[in-house]
């Protein structure tokens, strides 16, 4: 048995964690609403506020497990739509699950397959119990709702399973994300009735797209259904910064400080910060990888573009800061170089450091919450990138 678990049912083999002790909240900023804490799951603790790295197919993009290990990553993201076409539920179930068949002992959380869906716009149709669509492999079609998402995440066995819903388009008019809202809080409220894997979490979403009050109202609906933690949904899907931020906050407002609050697909650093300062916990995002390929390199005084031909005889490394093993070993040159003769190796060393870069931060911001200077850390990111650190609202929890 593990240990914060106790049996429910016997016949199923379900189980829960304890709730009073699933999310620890350890420090809290005297001027912000920004928090460090520990979320427990069945695969060890994770400490908050965290960045996941996306790993969509059961993989990281150019990255094993061990080297993911070797950056200290101590979760991932997996995607229930892709796994369930490919390789299929009858393959991974006869591996033993997601954590054996992709060889990582380390907490999991698995979007549902709500935003994937949204994403096929041209080969959906939206039914009052789920989505029917065609497979982007084979033009096959697929069926995918509340009890198909939460079935497929029981067999993968994540530590984390989010509920479906529907992500609507972000220029869409109210009534369309008012019927998409209840859509999603009546979907929630059904994947709250599915079994789930032993020690299975499983967080609501809210949705409301760029209406305040529709998203407040989500988050009011989900905490009375009561899940394990709260996702912040229907953001970071092409709209301007101002409406993404604002979406951020209201579904941020009406969630209860006792459960981890996640920002889905939110990436950019300055938004993470800002985010934190809100009091959001968790964060996933395709960027350190996606950029990494495309040689788009972060460090301590912004973005590196290692393709310029400015690296291409540059003997030092990305950042003279950076101490990850890309930076202690190799320089701009050699990264050009295998940048330009498309070699995989060059994608691996990118996404090292890009990693790096983002857990180093991550760690760091903790540390700062820690040690009661958040507001300092904050200033100094943006001072070393030359940049002026941007007023922060009070009243929503943040520094001015």
């Amino acid at each position: 048995m593990l240990p914060g678990f106790e049996p429910i049912d016997s016949w199923n083999g379900e189980c829960f964690l304890d709730k009073s002790g699933m999310f620890e909240i350890l420090e809290e900023d005297a001027h912000s609403g920004a928090r460090t804490g520990i979320l427990h799951t069945a695969h060890g603790p994770v400490e908050t506020p965290v960045f996941m790295p996306v790993g969509t197919q059961a993989s990281v993009k150019a990255m094993s497990p061990a080297e993911l290990e070797s950056l200290d990553v101590p979760i991932l993201l997996g995607n229930t739509y892709h796994l369930n076409l490919r390789p299929g539920m009858d393959v991974i179930e006869a591996c033993g699950g997601l954590h054996a068949f992709m060889g990582w002992s380390r907490p999991i959380l698995t979007d549902s397959g709500g935003f994937q869906v949204f994403s096929l716009a041209g080969l959906r149709k939206i039914r009052d119990d789920g989505v029917e669509f065609n497979s982007h492999i084979d033009g096959s079609r697929v069926f995918l709702g509340p009890v198909e998402a939460m079935r497929i995440q029981r067999i993968l066995g994540s530590d984390i399973a989010m509920v479906f819903d529907e992500c609507p388009p972000h220029e869409c008019t109210r009534d369309y994300a008012c019927q998409s809202m209840e859509k999603s809080i009546a979907w929630a409220a059904n994947c709250s009735e599915q079994l789930r894997a032993p020690g299975q979490l499983v967080f609501g979403i809210v949705q409301g797209g760029a209406f305040d009050d529709l998203r407040r109202h989500c988050a009011r609906e989900l905490v009375g259904i009561g899940f394990d933690g709260y996702a912040v949904g229907g953001v970071s899907v092409g709209e301007p910064e101002d409406v993404l931020l604002r979406g951020m906050e209201q579904g941020v407002a009406e969630l209860p400080p006792d459960r981890p609050r996640y920002l889905m697909g939110v990436g950019r650093m300055s938004q993470i910060l800002k985010a934190v300062a809100l009091g959001v916990d968790m964060f996933d995002c395709v960027m350190p990888t996606r950029n990494a390929r495309n040689s788009h390199l972060f460090t301590s005084k912004g973005v590196l573009k290692i393709r310029n031909a400015a690296n291409r005889s540059y003997n030092g490394p990305v950042d003279d800061e950076c101490d990850c093993y890309t930076c202690k070993n190799f320089s701009r040159a050699y990264l050009h170089h295998l940048d330009k003769c498309k070699e995989i190796l060059g994608a691996t060393l990118n996404s090292i450091h890009n990693l790096h870069y983002y857990q180093t931060l991550m760690a760091g911001l903790r540390r700062s919450l820690e040690e009661g200077t958040f507001a300092g850390f904050v200033d100094e990111f943006y001072a070393k990138r030359g940049m002026k650190t941007p007023p922060l609202d009070e009243n929503s929890g943040a520094r001015e």
